[in-house]
C-alpha cells in the first residue's frame, strides 16, 4: 500500500497561544507554527476597529530591483486574512481550521520602502454572516481586503476568500 509522501520535515501541530488579546505571543506561535513566517519581516502586529495591521520591514522582502518582491507581498496578504480569520474565530470561542479558498491581487505601485498592511472584512455584514453559517452549519467563508501602504502610497490592494472548516 502506498503512503503519501511527507515533503520536508515532519512539523507537529502547535496550539495556538491561550491569550487571544496578546498579539506579540500569537506572532511567536505563528513563527513556530509556519517556519517561513519569520523570514517575513513582520515587526508588528495591531487590531483596531476589525482590521488586522501589521508593519513589515522590506530587507527581507526586497527583488532583484530593490523594491518589494510580489511573491512575498502576495505570501504575506494571504497569511494575513489567514491570521485574521483565526483570531476572529479566537474571539468567538472557536478553534477551527481555516484556509485560503481563492487570492487576488492587484500591484499599483512599487515597495520603496517599510510598509503597513491592513486586512479587513470585504463586507460591514461579512463577519455577522460568517458567524451565523457558522453556527448553522459548522462552516462558512468570509471575504477579506487587504491594503499595502508604503508612506501614504497604496502599492497593492487583494482580496481573498477564507473558508473555515467543520471540526472533524
Amino acid at each position: 500500500m502506498n503512503q503519501p509522501r511527507q515533503l520536508g520535515i515532519p512539523h507537529p501541530r502547535l496550539p495556538l497561544p491561550e491569550d487571544e488579546e496578546d498579539l506579540a505571543a500569537f506572532q511567536h506561535w505563528l513563527e513556530a507554527a509556519i517556519p517561513m513566517v519569520e523570514a517575513l519581516g513582520i515587526t508588528c502586529m495591531s487590531q483596531a476597529n476589525g482590521a488586522l495591521t501589521w508593519q513589515l520591514a522590506i530587507t527581507p522582502n526586497l527583488n532583484d530591483k530593490g523594491t518589494g518582491f510580489g511573491g512575498a507581498l502576495s505570501a504575506q496578504a494571504t497569511l494575513q486574512g489567514w491570521c485574521w480569520v483565526t483570531l476572529w474565530l479566537r474571539q468567538q470561542g472557536r478553534a477551527q481550521d481555516v484556509v485560503v479558498a481563492e487570492a487576488s491581487q492587484r500591484f499599483l505601485a512599487p515597495v520603496t520602502g517599510d510598509y503597513r498592511m491592513t486586512c479587513a472584512p470585504s463586507h460591514p455584514d461579512g463577519p455577522a454572516q460568517l458567524a451565523v453559517k457558522l453556527s448553522e452549519r459548522g462552516k462558512g467563508s468570509i471575504e477579506l481586503t487587504h491594503q499595502l501602504y508604503c508612506g501614504d502610497s497604496l502599492c497593492l490592494e487583494a482580496t481573498g476568500r477564507y473558508a473555515v472548516l467543520p471540526n472533524a
